[in-house]
């Protein structure tokens, strides 16, 4: 049976039942399975092959830029909060470093299909170091014509000009923080935003030619109640973005420091957490947003859909993607990078970070090599997170195994979910119903060998 990917069942029995910590899944393996003997050897090895018969994958481009002026209590985001605008400048050179030692390992090929800033606050930069950072890169590398050029927005450091100015350096992509926009719940997570800059932020975009608008919302932030969130819901589906995240809001005080600020006590209980998520599906579809999974919502006619819907969808550091098959070069301190069947991750701390440049070496502190039973484990996992469906005849030939053989465990797994109406067999498919797709990161971590050794989730979110 198929179901379309906009098809989506609430039911709180089964959410209820099936709500453990489990991985986002912007890789497999997630982030935490990195390793050090993974450094920068490896990655110059790596780099090295991509030209071997004259064939390269094409390049994305991933820029942390970590500075934010002020604390969001509630942020897991890797950032160094500060008003000393001279370092922004400082590390714009570092990433200029970094860039020339990077150059001759890319050889002459570097044509890029997609750039993104991320952070922190990009907009924390002066236009002049955000001019500085652009040429800086358009020097390494050289941007296809269709190239997808995002970047982050805080509208509270965007000041007016500042979207026609992004637009100038060749951005057509922005994503909008705006979590909540009742005002006991921005001073409980110390993030104060008025609806008007927002609202003139977006209208700014569009005006300079933006082709995406994306907003993200938190669910479950103190203070949060039904009424206060469907107001905001309110205010949201007026801006019409062409993309919504929501994020679940996942307490993590011993491992995000910030947290502990805010009062548990203002917390919403699990049940309002769940009904505040319910709403919010319920208002989106209404106005015309399919569900694309994990968190994500898009106009029927937004790149996103258009991709799950013709099998094109992708999932990445940055989430879920329309471009197949690219390697992905991350810039900054903490970037992630995926290049061929490897990933790698720069130096978490700004010190260690500068420490490595200096000396000449390419700051990466953490990395893998993707094994076989890495990369059949992938297919399947992305395949459940952006089409809520898997062929096992297609991992079979991409992978030269025999999936019933190879995944027998799983597959006796699979079936407590199956009898509860996750997921379905069908022939040569699993198929991740209505009621599931909520819960489509259960499903994934059937998958996760490295989930399935360690019986520990603490350390991750929980699903709702």
């Amino acid at each position: 049976m198929h179901y379309p990917a906009s098809d989506l069942v609430i039911d709180p029995v089964l959410i209820r039942k099936h709500d453990v910590s489990g991985p986002r899944y912007t890789s497999y393996p997630t982030a935490d399975r990195f390793v050090e003997a993974f450094g920068a050897a490896e990655l110059r090895q790596w780099l090295a092959r991509r030209n071997i018969g004259g064939f390269a994958q094409p390049l994305s481009v991933y820029v942390h830029l970590p500075f934010c002026d002020t604390l969001c209590w509630y942020c897991g985001c890797n950032k160094i909060v500060t008003r000393d605008r001279g370092r922004s400048s400082q590390y714009i050179k570092y990433l200029e470093k970094e860039m020339a030692l990077l150059a001759p390992l890319l050889g002459e090929e570097r044509t890029i299909g997609q750039m993104h800033w991320g952070g922190g606050t990009p907009t924390f930069l002066s236009h002049e170091e955000m001019r500085a950072l652009a040429g800086a890169l358009d020097r390494t590398f050289r941007r296809s014509g269709d190239c997808e050029c995002a970047v982050e927005v805080d509208p509270r450091s965007a000041p007016p000009g500042t979207m026609a100015f992004l637009a100038e350096l060749g951005f057509n992509r922005t994503s909008l923080g705006v979590q909540d926009f009742d005002a006991q719940v921005q001073k409980a997570v110390h993030r104060v935003q008025s609806e008007e800059e927002t609202r003139r932020v977006v209208g700014e975009a569009r005006a300079a030619g933006f082709q995406s608008v994306n907003v993200d919302l938190i669910y479950g932030l103190p203070k949060q109640t039904l009424d206060s969130f469907d107001r905001t819901l309110d205010k949201v589906v007026a801006l019409d973005p062409d993309r919504i995240a929501l994020y679940s809001y996942a307490h993590l005080p011993r491992v995000f420091l910030p947290q502990r600020r805010i009062a548990e006590a203002d917390l919403p209980s699990a049940e309002t957490k769940l009904q505040t998520l319910s709403l919010a599906i319920g208002r989106l579809t209404r106005a015309g947003y399919l569900y694309i999974g994990m968190d994500h919502f898009a106009r029927p006619d937004d790149e996103l859909a258009v991709a799950q819907a013709q099998g094109r969808l992708q999932r990445n550091f940055q989430g879920y993607s329309t471009r197949r098959g690219y390697d992905l070069i991350g810039l900054g301190v903490s970037a992630i990078g995926s290049v061929g069947p490897t990933y790698y991750q720069n130096e978490k701390r700004l010190e260690d970070y500068q420490a490595a440049l200096d000396a000449g070496r390419l700051p990466v502190a953490r990395g893998m090599e993707l094994s076989p039973d890495d990369l059949v484990r992938r297919a399947v996992i992305h395949a459940l997170a952006c089409h809520f469906r898997v062929s096992l005849e297609s991992i079979e030939l991409a992978h030269l195994v025999d999936f019933r053989k190879y995944f027998a465990a799983e597959l006796e797994d699979l079936k407590r979910l199956e009898a509860d109406g996750l997921v379905e067999r069908r022939d040569d498919w699993i198929i991740v119903t209505a009621k599931g797709r909520l819960l489509v990161r259960v499903v994934c971590a059937v998958f996760d060998r490295y989930l399935r050794e360690r019986e520990a989730r603490a350390q991750y979110s929980k699903v709702i």
